[in-house]
Order: structure tokens, then sequence, then C-alpha cells
């Protein structure tokens, strides 16, 4: 998280000035900002606050990924599975080593967001600033395409191999001619779909209340786009 939040301080950084919009729907505002700095403030603040949710105790698990099952990361294994699942402690447990791998993944993916966020171009900021919800973040995930995915692939692929539930390790040692690879992706998958939600979420909730940003170009932009009936 450490750098995830040095490029956000990177990119905020003496951003903090007055900023009034000089007309309605015009492409700049005042103090040397533009729609597309509003566009990545508000991406950034949205992601910063998804990971943090992400990533807390219990967090993911429970809010992210609470419907995931292993039936969706290793498909439906016969005998071998129903052996190792014998028990609802048991496969709590497995859940449960999972999931830390899960929430290791959404680590890695944080830096990735903001680093896309810094150096993408991003089109049409007016259409963004008065669009949905999540218009904001719609995009940049379209941007960004698999991305996350590619990244995480092997990596967590490698932590489910040196895991220490020794669950994991069963789990991988019993069924014979697993595709590490393939459950790993299954599993960024999972990742990916969880961390758009949630940042969409955040998006959402800065859309209808921008003064809880204490972001004086925020507050500016998303509340005249408001007022022309954008947003939220």
């Amino acid at each position: 998280m450490a750098q995830f939040e040095v490029s956000r301080r990177a990119l905020l950084g003496g951003a903090m000035g007055a900023a009034i919009i000089t007309l309605p729907g015009c492409q700049s505002v005042g103090g040397g900002f533009s729609l597309v700095d509003a566009i990545r403030r508000l991406l950034l603040l949205s992601s910063e606050r998804a990971f943090a949710r992400l990533v807390a105790p219990g967090g993911y698990w429970d809010d992210a990924v609470g419907t995931l099952g292993l039936n969706a990361l290793l498909g439906t294994r016969g005998n071998v599975l129903g052996s190792i699942l014998t028990s609802t402690l048991f496969k709590n447990r497995l859940e449960s080593a999972f999931a830390d791998i899960a929430v290791d993944g959404a680590e890695r993916a944080a830096p990735l967001v903001a680093d896309a966020v810094r150096t993408i171009g991003i089109q049409n900021a007016l259409a963004l600033v008065n669009g949905g919800p999540s218009a904001a973040t719609g995009f940049l995930r379209e941007q960004i395409g698999s991305t996350l995915v590619e990244a995480m692939v092997p990596e967590l692929g490698q932590a489910m191999r040196i895991a220490q539930e020794p669950l994991v390790g069963q789990l991988i040692t019993g069924l014979t001619g697993i595709d590490v690879a393939g459950v790993s992706r299954n599993l960024a998958a999972t990742i990916d779909n969880a961390v758009w939600r949630e940042i969409g979420v955040e998006e959402a909730a800065i859309r209808a209340n921008p003064r809880s940003t204490n972001d004086p170009l925020l507050i500016t932009v998303l509340t005249g786009a408001s007022a022309l009936g954008g947003g939220a």
C-alpha cells in the first residue's frame, strides 16, 4: 500500500488550492487545473478508499468475495474435492487461507491502478465528470483491460505453492494434475471484479457527497456537475 500512497501523493501534491469553474461545462477550472485533473483525483481517491476496505481485516472476504467458493476456483473435482472438504470447519479454514492469498492480490493491484490513473490520457473528461455514478471507474477499467489479472496470475500461483496454511498444500497435492496457473487466474479474475466493483462504489459515494472529500477541486467540479444534471 505504501507505493500506492506515494503515487497518490505525487499526483495530488500541491493541488489543494481553490478551484472555480469559470463557465458551466468548461474544460478547465481555476488554479491551473483541468477536468482531467478532477477525474484523475476522483479515481485516485476512489481507489485509495476501495483498497483500504479491500485489504482491511475481514473486509475483503466479507464484503468483496464473500460468495467465492472453492468450486469457483477449482471446478468440480469429484471425489478428490469431496474427500478434502469433509467438514464445514475444514472448508472454512481452506477458504480463509485462499482469502489471505486474495488479499495479497488486492495489495498488488493497488499500485497498478495508481500508475494507470497517472499515465493514461482521459478523453472526454467533461462526459466523465457528468457521467453516471461509476462512469470514471468504468472508463479506467476499459483502459486497463486484463492488466491486473495478468500481473496477479504468476504471483498468486506462487503464493498458493508456498502458502503457510497446510490445507492449501494438501489441496494442491491431493488434486493430481491441478492447473495452479488456471486456479490462480480464476482467483485473479475474482479479485479483479471485486476491485472494480469497490472502486465504483467509492466513486458513487464521492459523487453523492463531494464535500466529504475536503478536496476543493472535487467539491467544485462535482457540485457543478450535479447542478448541471450529472453525477449520481
